[in-house]
This record gives C-alpha cells, sequence and structure tokens, in this order.
C-alpha cells in the first residue's frame, strides 16, 4: 500500500504533509491509564485563562485556511481537532470509545491536528490524500451522509473512506480490528510530525498492545 498527496490539493495547500503510523493493535477498553491523561488533557485547557483560545491556534489557524483554499467553510464542515478541541471547551470532555481511537483523540488535541483512523483490513489498495469531488459522499461515523465536495480526503480505490472532519463507517475501527492506519494531517508543514508520530507510537504500545508500530511522513 502507498500513500500519497495529490498534486492539485498540494498546489493550493502548499505546506501539506502527514504523518502515517501503521501498526497491529488490540482495540479493548481503554485502560484506568488512558482515561486519566484524557481527563488531565480536559482539565489542562479547561484551567487556562481564556480556554478558548485553544481555537485559535496556529494548527487550527492553518487547517481552516485549508479548507476555505479548497472551497470549503470551515465553519460548517469543522475540522476533527477543533470538534474535539470544542468539545473540551465546552466542557462535554472528551469521548470514550475503544483504547485505539482514545489515543487517537488524545494526540489530536494534544497537537491540534486531524488524525485520521483506518483498519487496514477494510481498506482497499493504495491512498491518495486529495479535494473531494462533486457528488461524492459517504457515511460518516455516527453521522448523516457527509457531503465531500471540496473537502479534503482520503480516498482508496474503492472510494473515499475518510476525511479531516469525519472518517467513514466503511473503513472504521471496530473491536474486532486488529491492524490499523492513523494519518496525522498538517497543513502547517511537517516540522512537528515526527514528534506527534512518536507519541502516537508509544501511546498504541502503551495502551493498545501495539505492534510492528511503522512511522513514516510525507509533504
Amino acid at each position: 500500500m502507498q500513500i500519497r498527496i495529490d498534486p492539485e490539493l498540494k498546489k493550493k495547500c502548499a505546506k501539506t504533509a502527514l504523518g502515517c503510523v501503521q501498526a497491529r493493535v488490540e482495540a479493548g477498553a481503554s485502560p484506568a491509564s488512558l482515561i486519566e491523561e484524557l481527563n488531565t488533557r480536559d482539565a489542562e485547557i479547561q484551567k487556562l485563562p481564556f480556554p478558548r483560545g485553544v481555537l485559535a491556534s496556529p494548527q487550527v489557524e492553518a487547517t481552516r485556511a485549508a479548507y476555505r483554499a479548497l472551497g470549503k467553510d470551515p465553519a460548517r464542515y469543522r475540522n476533527s481537532a477543533e470538534a474535539l478541541l470544542r468539545r473540551v471547551v465546552g466542557g462535554k470532555g472528551l469521548p470514550q470509545i475503544n483504547a485505539v481511537v482514545d489515543v487517537i483523540n488524545l494526540v489530536s488535541v494534544e497537537s491540534r491536528l486531524p488524525v485520521g483512523l483506518y483498519d487496514l483490513g477494510r481498506v482497499v489498495g493504495d491512498i491518495v490524500f486529495r479535494a473531494g469531488r462533486a457528488g461524492e459522499t459517504y457515511k460518516g461515523i455516527g453521522k448523516y451522509d457527509l457531503n465531500l465536495e471540496a473537502l479534503p480526503l482520503f480516498a482508496d480505490t474503492v472510494g473515499p473512506h475518510g476525511s479531516a472532519t469525519s472518517d467513514s463507517e466503511r473503513t472504521m475501527v471496530t473491536a474486532t480490528t486488529n491492524e490499523i492506519l492513523a494519518i496525522i494531517v498538517s497543513f502547517g508543514g511537517a516540522e512537528t510530525l515526527d514528534r506527534w508520530t512518536q507519541r502516537l507510537g508509544a501511546l498504541l504500545q502503551q495502551y493498545a498492545a501495539g505492534t510492528e508500530i511503522v512511522k513514516s511522513i510525507l509533504g
């Protein structure tokens, strides 16, 4: 399997870079220590003098700018990192799904970057990161059909299966998943991606029995 960034997307969003982590995992319930880490990040933001300031971080602003450059309204189609941060700022806390998903959400909140998560057993062929085309849709996780036109998304040979806003049900991670691909999306360059791929790999190893962890950066 190869992952690439579409040249047309790169023309409009020149600093686009991806941090990829592939691993074998166990997607069981999150241990208490992971839940404690989630709660700690929540509390750290809540204790800031101005918690809503996290919504104006450079990473969030760069993602919003990329959406506008591609022709998508970032206020109507919030990227997943911003959506998680808004949950925290609004006092709703971080969701608890399973160890793998919770690790991805933890890294997304820490980095302020969207992170796509895919069951590799359900991905077909190579993956391209590109802008959505007119008429493209899929059923988002826990959502209605998502209008993918102009949205930055991941597509395999079957079609779109994930985006910086919401991933699809087709390749979602479930309790039976044993091999995953996580992709950290940065529209502000690759400079911090080594840090966050290392962090993600370490958390998967610690909390989701992660093995055979392979990390790469594209930009």
